[in-house]
């Protein structure tokens, strides 16, 4: 594989405009080379005329040529280039580089070489930015482990722990160079984990796990005071634990005015605030893993572009170059690899028990493997499900079910109780699509859900889930079909019916099962967001939360299928094989809320966030999606109780709704319709090479929601039963809410791209208070 290509596939997806551009020098090297092929082209014209000239002068002048060898023609283009350093205007911390020429030079060299000395000073000035915010973190989190060290011996020695004091051990030195050292003083910042210092631990059960002395006021009586001492119970009083409504109960807490958190920490608090700055550690640890990443990636860039200046203009410039970017401060910055050992040290001794290997796994997830077998079962479920489609076609048309008395209400009672698992399969095929083209147009998808790294399902995974789902579903209703002839004989045979019953169970096993098989780790994830969204506001909104509340309000007739089986099973109606569930008053009215609930609890969301981060965005987006309620509650009125007056209100909410809906997904959601930007009606920055796409999107995302109103015109399609109608406009907005899905997700990529969000913000367990605070609360 080229090296263009392997550069572009390592880069960190949200930090590609801060990498060299490889690309853009090769295009100023192929000029340099045409050039340079058409300037030799008229040298070797002009040489040929000479020596022609010269051959005639000698036939007629007897003179016999003799050509001179000029002498130092060897190592004559040496210095080719002369690299100047100069402080930076903006910040006299950055170092600025111009390339000057000391021998003859054309335009395109002088272009390339003005284009190289602007990479290397974005690429410094990028990574310097980068070094100082890890830094500063740094500092942050020794801030955490000092407090989490103070809590736990709190918690596991309460009466001792107001005379321990936290002592640095006078071997304990913080290494700035090989000629000064110093001591870290109390409250000082990270130096030990910038710079390497390992703290020995103290005499008690948990003592080879932690990474700061804390021995008891009477073991160092004795000694020479040379130790810089803290007391525990100072720490403890500048310490108290995060609270940022993360559960119910501290929401509510937080919305009736008591966040304070004046309770006594427990071994359970402990334990949930080690395991958050576990977290925080390994996203530390990734973030300085793709910095050092960043800074190879970008050496290697400019010496591969270096060599092939070198072969196609043949001057030797590649070393003086390459001495300048190692010097530069990406080539000889040593912080981020002394950081990288810190926290290894830190988060074995601490958090994995001594335990490098396991600490270690924890810090470096494996890379997820793609399997042969995965797409082995994929295709063959495809295939089969192609055959049984195929096959209940051909059952239905052999027995012309369709042409009998009984079939129409047969097919109206069997299609709404399958239809569930046809939703849900379309819908995963969507995610399926979605997800290969996220990666196909490199949108860091993983990242923005918050997927564990080497847990997340790629799109052979997902089509698998979805084909075999289909496979399970097309059988339970072949066998179905089979049955059909006792239901003309008025055979008391109930057990077909019961066979949707039977597929709905074996999905909620498969889904609830806690056992580690079939994706455990996604099936969590999705239960756990399907929690937030159900508890909505009590949990804070993230973005996974939203997004699948979202897609709750395209799957509308799904959950109305949950309702149904409820009812066709609960109150009887199979029995009967009839359906007739709307003539209980009680189904009407949950077939009222059931619509209703997933804009509702999207509409908590935004009203959560509204109030959070007092953005009026979050107050409009509201205000969307009470649009959408009051027009579903009229809709499923009119779909009741039918009536001019109630279409009217129907067509006029629904319209109100709708156009709402459709503005806030071009413009908003997608980021585009932008009059002024590089790329007109659209947005500046676009992942899709093709601009037609983008156009055709928002057509036919008008379309689609357009469609929606067949919902309540109601035309009239003899060749089309309603519940079919139902069915396939249901059909459409998963489609709909599928390709919202991905340009969504590309906006958001994009949004992060332009701040060089690359990774997600874990919040520390523990917060200090300033001296100010520490008064008004001694007041």
């Amino acid at each position: 594989m080229k090296f263009g290509k392997i550069f572009k596939k390592q880069m960190v997806p949200e930090w590609v405009e801060a990498y060299v551009d490889y690309n853009g020098l090769k295009r100023i090297l192929k000029q340099i080379r045409s050039h340079t092929q058409h300037s030799k082209l008229l040298t070797r014209v002009a040489s040929t005329a000479s020596h022609q000239a010269e051959a005639l002068h000698r036939s007629f002048s007897g003179l016999s040529f003799h050509h001179r060898n000029s002498g130092g023609g060897g190592d004559i283009e040496d210095q080719v280039i002369k690299v100047d350093q100069q402080d930076d205007s903006d910040s006299r911390r950055n170092k600025l580089y111009k390339t000057k020429f000391l021998k003859k030079s054309d335009e395109f060299e002088e272009c390339f070489f003005k284009k190289l000395d602007e990479n290397l000073n974005k690429v410094n000035r990028f990574y310097r930015e980068k070094v100082e915010e890890v830094l500063e973190e740094a500092g942050l989190l020794d801030k955490q482990m000092d407090a989490l060290i103070a809590l736990r011996v709190k918690v596991k020695k309460p009466d001792d722990a107001s005379h321990l004091n936290l002592e640095k051990h006078p071997s304990d030195k913080v290494v700035v160079d090989d000629d000064t050292s110093s001591m870290r003083t109390p409250g000082s910042v990270n130096r030990d984990m910038v710079h390497g210092i390992d703290r020995t631990s103290i005499p008690e059960e948990e003592a080879s796990h932690i990474v700061t002395d804390i021995v008891p006021v009477s073991h160092t009586d004795g000694e020479d005071g040379s130790g810089d001492k803290q007391d525990l119970h100072e720490i403890l009083e500048r310490v108290k634990m995060n609270d940022a409504l993360e559960s119910p109960m501290s929401t509510l807490k937080g919305f009736f005015g008591d966040s304070r958190n004046d309770e006594p920490i427990s071994k359970k608090g402990l334990k949930k605030a080690e395991e958050q700055l576990r977290l925080v550690f390994s996203e530390f640890y990734q973030k300085l893993r793709r910095l050092k990443e960043y800074s190879f990636m970008n050496l290697l860039a400019f010496s591969k572009i270096m060599k092939k200046y070198e072969k196609i203009a043949s001057r030797n410039a590649s070393r003086n170059y390459m001495k300048t970017v190692d010097n530069s401060l990406i080539g000889s910055s040593d912080e981020v690899n002394r950081l990288l050992e810190r926290v290894e040290v830190t988060f074995v001794k601490h958090f994995s028990s001594g335990n490098r290997r396991e600490g270690m796994k924890c810090l470096r997830p494996k890379v997820k493997r793609e399997r042969h077998r995965v797409t082995f079962f994929s295709g063959f479920f495809s295939g089969c499900s192609i055959a049984l489609i195929v096959a209940v076609v051909f059952k239905i048309e052999s027995r012309k079910l369709m042409e009998k008395d009984y079939g129409t209400a047969y097919m109206a009672n069997i299609i709404p109780l399958y239809s569930l698992f046809g939703y849900i399969i379309l819908h995963m095929l969507m995610y399926s699509a979605n997800i290969y083209f996220w990666r196909l147009y490199r949108v860091n998808y993983t990242f923005i859900f918050g997927f564990k790294q080497g847990t997340e399902l790629g799109y052979r995974e997902v089509f698998l889930v979805s084909t075999g789902l289909s496979v399970l579903a097309f059988i339970c209703f072949l066998l179905n079909l089979q049955f059909d002839m006792d239901w003309k004989m008025k055979v008391h045979n109930t057990l077909p019916e019961v066979i949707p019953l039977g597929l709905v169970t074996i999905v909620l096993f498969i889904l609830l099962c806690p056992f580690n098989i079939i994706y455990r780790s996604s099936r969590v994830f999705f239960l756990r967001s399907l929690l937030h969204c159900i508890c909505a506001p009590l949990y804070e909104v993230t973005l996974p939360d939203f997004f699948l509340a979202d897609h709750l309000t395209s799957q509308v007739q799904a959950i109305r299928s949950l309702e149904l089986f409820i009812c066709y099973y609960g109150l009887g109606e199979y029995m009967q094989r009839q359906e007739k569930c709307h003539s209980h008053g009680v189904y009407n009215v949950f077939y009222f809320v059931v619509g209703v609930i997933p804009y509702w609890l999207r509409f908590l969301q935004c009203i959560r966030r509204l109030c959070e981060e007092n953005e009026s965005v979050h107050g409009y987006n509201a205000l969307k999606y009470m649009l959408t309620i009051i027009a579903v509650i009229i809709r499923t009125a009119f779909e009741l109780r039918k009536g001019r007056n109630w279409m009217i209100l129907a067509l006029v909410s629904s319209g109100v709704a709708i156009c709402m809906n459709t503005f806030w997904d071009i413009v908003i959601d997608w980021g585009l319709l932008r009059r002024h930007s590089k790329n007109p009606y659209l947005r500046d920055k676009l992942l899709v090479p093709h601009k037609s796409v983008y156009f055709a999107a928002m057509v036919v995302d008008v379309i689609l929601r357009v469609a929606w109103m067949q919902l309540v015109l109601e035309f009239n399609l003899k060749s089309l039963h309603k519940v079919a109608v139902s069915t396939i406009i249901s059909c459409l907005e998963i489609v709909r809410r599928g390709m919202w899905s991905f340009f969504r997700l590309e906006n958001e990529h994009l949004n992060n791209v332009g701040k060089y969000r690359a990774f997600k913000s874990v919040p520390h367990p523990f917060h200090y208070y300033d001296n100010d605070e520490t008064d008004d609360k001694d007041d």
